[in-house]
């Protein structure tokens, strides 16, 4: 495999109570990183341990296997770096050492095990990277096998950590032992032994408040889809999965009253997780309950993203890119550059299509804000994207790749509103029968469009990709109505003109009138 110079390459691996995580990361020379594997393994490490604080032998051997398969797999890549942590299992364990000299010798890698608050921390930076608080303070919830974090914090820190011995696994071995259906007050004894371990952290949580609730980690993730099929409110991809308590409750009613071998056949059910889900699900809905959750988002993100990125903001470069631009253009620009997308061309449309947004908020064109104003940039960004596939059709591949990556921080609107302006920056004019534009209403539709037109035109003032342009104007003539567009450019434009007279059909549509455009010398520039 073909590395560029100035990149390396190191890996991750978190070792759960239930499952024992692989990413493989390509750091590059300008801080930017690719995921280039990901693994999972449901090895049960913390079987039978929580009554005998004794990790059996035979999990012992599950997980040291495991472990050499990944870092055996990531010295493929040319890892040069594994960095291995431990969670709730490990930690309890009185035999620890065992499993830590097992691996050392099986994979040749050391171990470190963390304690419950560095996990909640290290859970939290995976999770918060992942969303944009906009100024709110976020409670999250992360159930692991042995563990469960309660962790609350906003955009720039954590606010409360918390680690409570309450896992899917130790709850599941001690009240759910048996492949037979449960009763009612079998799961109430659950909960109520629920409440007495987090009586403590309830008083915490409402001292400090939250405004939105989420929720990570298998446990949670599986019930979330069990909840969308039953409800018909499953999301394409995954993304911003919700339900509320009222939902779980019935869920987990349903669950506890099926054996083990109908538990698994439930649509959306992990097979690998049946055997732990009432133990896990007996936690969230208890905790929901006590902190007055009526709604919980599903992160896709957690420990092993924190413990990647905990790694790479050691870095003081790494560190200082990541505070200074916000979640969601992080990941916009993260698509970009793995399409390999040309940088100065598509930074300079995003500015200049942001200048004539700007200019026609001015002039009262258009009553959009900061919100629309990011999309537009976003579009602006990734528009070019789809020449990574082919450059024929390359804006249907554009709209392709961006409606269908993990970008995190948006919800599916955001993505949609997005995809289209990439799609409509080329050619076409947005129509309601369009299949893309299904999911969108009147007025998102119509964001689409006007966006979509000032992006066209941008496009066009870059027609040669040179930069050449180096400051425009838009004016407002009323009588007749017409737009005079003006560029101001230091050598000959001509082929930039001849890329808004080409260009300048969707905008004319949504604002009512033609455009025009010429060029000045940049010293008359205002």
């Amino acid at each position: 495999m073909k590395i560029d110079i100035g990149s390396r390459i190191f890996a991750v691996i978190d070792i759960g109570t239930n499952s024992i995580r692989l990413a493989v990361v390509r750091v590059e020379a300008d801080q930017r990183f690719t995921i280039l594997a990901q693994h999972r393994e449901v090895v049960r490490l913390g079987e039978g341990e929580f009554e005998t604080n004794q990790m059996t032998p035979e999990a012992i051997r599950r997980g040291a296997l495991v472990c050499a398969k990944f870092a055996e797999v990531a010295r493929g890549f040319g890892a040069e770096e594994i960095v291995a942590l431990a969670t709730s299992a490990a930690r309890e364990a009185e035999n620890r050492e065992e499993f830590i000299e097992r691996v050392r010798e099986q994979a040749d890698i050391e171990v470190r095990i963390i304690s419950g608050v560095e996990e909640a921390r290290l859970i939290w930076l995976g999770v918060s990277s992942g969303i944009d608080l906009q100024g709110r303070k976020a409670l999250l919830i992360d159930i692991g096998g042995g563990s469960t974090e309660v962790i609350i914090g906003n955009e720039k820190e954590y606010l409360l950590l918390d680690s409570l011995k309450l896992g899917a696994i130790r709850l599941s071995n001690k009240f759910f032992p048996h492949t037979a259906a449960y009763t009612a007050e079998d799961f109430k004894l659950v909960q109520n032994h629920v409440r007495g371990v987090a009586t403590q952290i309830q008083r915490r949580v409402a001292g400090v408040g939250f405004d939105i609730a989420m929720g990570s980690a298998g446990t949670i993730t599986t019930l979330g889809d069990i909840i969308s099929r039953m409800t018909g409110e499953a999301r394409e991809g995954g993304r911003n999965l919700t339900f509320t308590q009222k939902d779980l409750r019935s869920v987990m009613e349903m669950l506890y009253r099926l054996p083990l071998e109908e538990r698994r056949r439930v649509p959306g059910m992990d097979v690998n997780r049946a055997d732990i889900i009432l133990g896990g699900g007996a936690i969230i809905l208890t905790l929901m309950e006590m902190f007055g959750i009526e709604r919980m988002t599903v992160s896709e993100r957690g420990l092993r993203d924190g413990i990647l990125l905990d790694h790479l903001l050691k870095e003081e470069a790494t560190r200082a890119q990541f505070e200074a631009v916000g979640v969601r253009k992080r990941s916009i620009l993260q698509l970009a550059r793995a399409c390999n997308y040309e940088e100065e061309h598509a930074l300079f449309t995003a500015k200049v299509a942001l200048q004539i947004f700007d200019e026609l908020r001015l002039l009262g064109e258009h009553s959009y804000g900061d919100a629309e104003r990011e999309l537009l940039e976003y579009g602006a960004i990734t528009h070019d994207i789809g020449n990574f596939l082919s450059h024929s059709n390359h804006q249907k591949h554009a709209y392709y790749l961006v409606r269908n990556s993990d970008l995190l921080g948006f919800n599916d609107t955001e993505i949609d509103i997005i995809a289209n302006v990439a799609l409509y920056h080329r050619k076409g004019f947005p129509k309601k029968k369009h299949e893309n534009l299904f999911s969108l209403n009147r007025f998102e539709r119509r964001i689409v469009s006007v966006l979509a037109a000032i992006l066209r035109v941008a496009e066009g003032i870059d027609r040669s990709h040179l930069g050449a342009v180096k400051d425009i104007r838009v004016t407002l003539n009323k009588h007749p109505r017409r737009f005079e567009l003006t560029l101001f450019a230091d050598s000959d434009c001509q082929m930039e003109i001849w890329g808004v007279e080409n260009n300048r059909d969707l905008f004319e549509e949504m604002f009512g009138a033609p455009l025009t455009v010429h060029a000045e010398p940049l010293k008359s520039a205002p």
